[in-house]
């Protein structure tokens, strides 16, 4: 005689397959949880290709499209290449020489770098249109052994990067600043 089919799933040791299925879901769950906290943010990937166009303006021959100390040459050398004009200026005096310009494309649009140095340290200022207009305090940040330093004013978006020491950097930043303050620019 044949156990009947109700008999049979009684039979079946349910406590462990339900902790089975449990076990499983969790797992899911966990998986699922890490691929989504490893991806990251929009922030975070701009300042990679930040760093990644930084590390590559210091290959020979890369630092500066226009190269020239005179902001009257560097910020005309922009014109017709961009939809905006960045602030230029030259910070000699302040120890920050201006080096030269080039154009650069992050985050998926054109953007303007400067370039200053300060003794042997390169400083890359990249500058493009806020188009949500807002005002952001900086941030600091580093990666990859290198500052970066983040602030958006007057409509524009700022990042600077360079492997030179925080206050100096932070120094550079309230020059410049103040400089365009001081010029009524952008």
């Amino acid at each position: 005689m044949k156990t009947p089919r109700r008999r049979q799933w009684a039979q079946l040791p349910w406590p462990w397959i339900n902790l089975a299925l449990a076990a499983a879901s969790t797992a899911a769950f966990a998986v699922t949880l890490a691929l989504y906290l490893s991806v990251p943010s929009d922030a975070e990937r701009l300042d990679q290709e930040i760093v990644a166009s930084h590390f590559r303006s210091l290959m020979p021959d890369h630092l500066a499209d226009v190269a020239s100390s005179d902001q009257h040459t560097v910020k005309p050398w922009f014109s017709g290449k961009l939809n905006f004009s960045p602030p230029v200026v030259d910070l000699a005096q302040a120890g920050f020489p201006l080096v030269g310009g080039r154009l650069d494309y992050i985050k998926e649009r054109p953007v303007a770098a400067l370039t200053h140095r300060r003794d042997q340290h390169v400083l890359n200022l990249y500058v493009w249109r806020d188009k949500a207009q807002r005002e952001a305090p900086r941030r600091l940040t580093v990666k990859q052994g290198h500052h970066l330093i983040r602030w958006s004013r007057s409509g524009m978006e700022y990042r600077l990067i360079s492997d030179l020491n925080v206050p100096e950097l932070m120094d550079f930043e309230r020059q410049f600043t103040a400089q365009i303050d001081k010029d009524g620019l952008p």
